[in-house]
């Protein structure tokens, strides 16, 4: 169907849902922590991968690079990010904050439908830890802060979450031989869902930092070994 300007309306609506579907597919795989820092993303192969042409990849790329989650410089092209240890840090910061914000809208807007999500979600998690499956709890584990988040009803919090690096940060500095879950992280969950439960903000938002500090400290001992061990062997 033509528009008053005699374009096609369906055909633009087509490229832009393609776009679309593309963009959101490259960067839930780049938010998966399934492909390394630094590897490089060739047209060609995404083009394949997501059955678009070579100008719509472009243009995801383009956004993509705007937004942080990918690199791109002469001679080297379009790469996965990789962070500074300072550049992790400052995210994990960012994420203490707006986290905490949201588990304290949750205390007050959950509904109790949602409540009873985070009571499956945890329980599902004790169940996880108690069989030593790493990867279910990991999977939980990011399903109970989704709940929080959609149960804070605050979408400027949210989007402003949504643009954190967070899961990029933690495929590039994740220590993975060291024992998982985290020693404290299922009873820090718990305090947060009880938090969350008997409607008490404060204690939300405090459950919530003292979680999410505990993850940053962790994982910036890691990144501090790393570069001490490159300075050591450059």
């Amino acid at each position: 169907m033509l528009d008053s300007n005699g374009f096609d309306d369906d055909a633009g609506r087509t490229l832009l849902t393609r776009e679309s579907q593309a963009y959101e597919g490259l960067r839930s795989l780049l938010l998966s922590g399934s492909v390394e820092p630094g590897t490089r993303l060739t047209e060609a192969d995404l083009t394949r991968m997501f059955s678009v042409s070579r100008s719509t990849m472009r243009a995801v790329l383009v956004r993509l690079i705007q937004e942080g989650y990918v690199t791109s410089e002469v001679n080297r092209g379009v790469r996965t990010r990789s962070f500074s240890v300072q550049e992790a840090a400052d995210i994990l910061e960012a994420r203490e904050t707006l986290e905490s914000a949201l588990a304290g809208k949750a205390a007050e807007r959950a509904t109790e439908d949602e409540i009873r999500a985070l009571r499956s979600t945890l329980a599902a998690m004790e169940d996880c830890r108690s069989r030593g499956d790493a990867t279910g709890y990991s999977r939980g584990n990011r399903r109970f802060h989704q709940q929080v988040k959609e149960a804070a009803h605050q979408q400027t919090l949210a989007r402003a979450y949504d643009t954190l690096l967070y899961p990029l940060v933690m495929r590039q500095y994740r220590n993975l031989s060291a024992p998982h879950p985290r020693t404290g992280s299922l009873e820090e969950h718990q305090a947060i869902l009880l938090a969350i439960v008997t409607r008490n903000p404060p204690a939300a938002v405090a459950a919530m930092f003292h979680h999410v500090a505990s993850a940053r400290r962790a994982l910036l001992l890691q990144a501090q070994q790393v570069h001490t061990t490159s300075a050591v062997d450059g």
